[in-house]
């Protein structure tokens, strides 16, 4: 019967060892990787089974399915332990376009996954036209130079045109001025000043005859 108890005890303390509850530290929600560049994937966790197997497993962004990653020698698992924290690194020394997706750690005999790490890979815009520095230094200062005489041509061109046009206006003023002297016949200026003359000199003279014979017309009456 004691042996039974034991037994019993044994099974029991197992499965609450077995049971012991993982703590999850967070992991790396993004990470960026070029074409053919090396990405490494991690998730910690505390108070784990010491027999705790871990399997990475990946979820496809373009069908959101997942699947376990096939380990190889280009993409690997390693383990590290230190101060009571246990991570499993997962390593793609070549990532490919299809690598891309949702990276978790599941913890085999449970239903626990890691929070998840998304890893992008892309692929770099490559240069149509490679330039030497001293040429793009030269190309800059071309289009420095096209864009002083994109400013300054319009501005000299429009001082250019006011200029002529003042230039314009004073000549047309000038040639009214002359045709207005132009039509003036001087003989005839000088023959209407002198009839204007004489006119007004006859009037006075005038005045005063007609004087003289009022007074004369006076004496005489008794």
């Amino acid at each position: 019967m004691g042996v039974f108890q034991f037994f019993v005890l044994c099974s029991l303390m197992g499965s609450v060892a077995s049971n012991k509850e993982i703590l999850l530290e967070p992991d790396r929600p993004f990470l960026r990787v070029r074409l053919f560049d090396r990405a490494e994937l991690e998730c910690c966790y505390k108070n784990g089974p010491a027999n705790t197997n871990v399997t990475w497993v990946n979820r496809f962004s373009y069908t959101g399915q997942m699947y376990p990653v096939n380990l190889s020698e280009e993409v690997f698992q390693n383990y590290s332990k230190s101060n009571g924290k246990q991570c499993v690194f997962l390593i793609l020394k070549n990532v490919k376009l299809k690598d891309t997706g949702m990276y978790q750690c599941h913890f085999n005999k449970t239903k626990v996954y890691s929070h998840g790490t998304y890893l992008q890979v892309f692929k770099p815009i490559e240069k149509t036209i490679n330039l030497s520095e001293s040429t793009k230094n030269k190309i800059l200062t071309a289009e420095g130079v096209l864009l002083l005489l994109c400013v300054v041509i319009p501005s000299a061109s429009l001082l250019f045109k006011s200029k002529k046009q003042n230039k314009l206006e004073m000549k047309k003023m000038k040639q009214e001025e002359e045709n207005i002297y132009q039509g003036l016949n001087l003989e005839d200026c000088c023959s209407t000043y002198d009839q204007i003359e004489r006119s007004q000199g006859q009037s006075q003279y005038q005045d005063v005859c007609t004087a003289m014979e009022e007074k004369e017309e006076i004496l005489e009456k008794p």
